[in-house]
């Protein structure tokens, strides 16, 4: 072996060792295109046997595109708005302040709700000066949908800057990726029904699942079913309080642990 194909080879079993030490990246290999291939293939099979659905498609889709951006916007914004603490060293500095931990948490949830409305309210808008559709169509039940929305996507924004908060830069993937798990279970563009039955269980004890069928049920039949938003809204809030009992838990461990003065770029 020359020289230049050892260097090489040097070069690629550095990485081969990073990745036996930290499972996170491989997940992350797997991650995506799982998530994918199950979303879009549920979508076309849910297409294939539905022809009467394409004339609607349109704003189906389109609205389920805005709204879904709810629940990533929610969860990004949270998480960048933590981890840019984590970036700066900055987090043994807040934690040696009068500072406590749920109030880190409920500042950091204000950051997002600003910056989601930031980046959310200016597309609405051009889609309907690109497209001549607006979502404010919705109505009431919008807000409604927005509120539960936000409070999940917080829920798992909470879950995850905690665990990285706890096992370090290494877990950051999963700021990013976390919410997209739920993708195929909420039913963004096709109605859970078309699961198999045991992931239909499953989608049933989330939220966003509800809100998706709602709005296809107003966009579709022009009925508003309170009781789906009432189950979704309870849900949100229990997910939300979850999330933050689970973010106090890693901040506890970290403490234990030391490991709140390592983080940091």
């Amino acid at each position: 072996m020359n020289a230049s194909a050892q260097r090489i080879y040097a070069l690629v079993l550095r990485h081969l060792h990073i990745w036996r030490s930290s499972i996170m990246r491989i997940i992350d290999s797997i991650y995506w295109p799982a998530v994918q291939m199950i979303t879009w293939g549920f979508m076309t099979q849910f297409l294939s046997g539905q022809t009467s659905y394409v004339g609607q498609a349109f704003g189906v889709l389109l609205s389920g595109l805005m709204l879904w951006e709810v629940v990533v916007r929610g969860n990004l914004s949270l998480s960048i708005a933590f981890l840019e603490e984590m970036w700066s060293r900055n987090l043994g500095h807040l934690f040696v302040s009068p500072i406590r931990s749920w109030e880190l948490a409920t500042g950091i949830i204000i950051v997002a709700l600003l910056r989601t409305l930031l980046g959310l309210i200016p597309v609405s808008l051009m889609a309907w000066l690109f497209f001549g559709y607006s979502i404010y169509s919705l109505g009431l039940p919008l807000l409604a949908f927005f509120v539960v929305l936000q409070m999940f996507s917080w829920s798992i924004g909470l879950m995850m800057s905690g665990l990285i908060m706890r096992v370090g830069q290494s877990a950051e993937t999963f700021a990013w990726a976390g919410v997209f798990v739920m993708l195929p279970l909420s039913g963004v563009y096709y109605p859970i029904t078309i699961l198999p039955h045991w992931l239909q269980v499953i989608a049933h004890a989330v939220p966003t699942s509800y809100v998706f069928e709602g709005m296809r049920m107003i966009l579709r039949d022009h009925a508003v079913h309170w009781d789906m938003l009432g189950l979704a809204a309870a849900l949100s809030v229990a997910y939300l309080f979850v999330g933050f009992q689970v973010f106090l838990w890693f901040f506890r461990s970290s403490r234990r642990h030391g490991s709140l003065l390592t983080q940091g770029e």
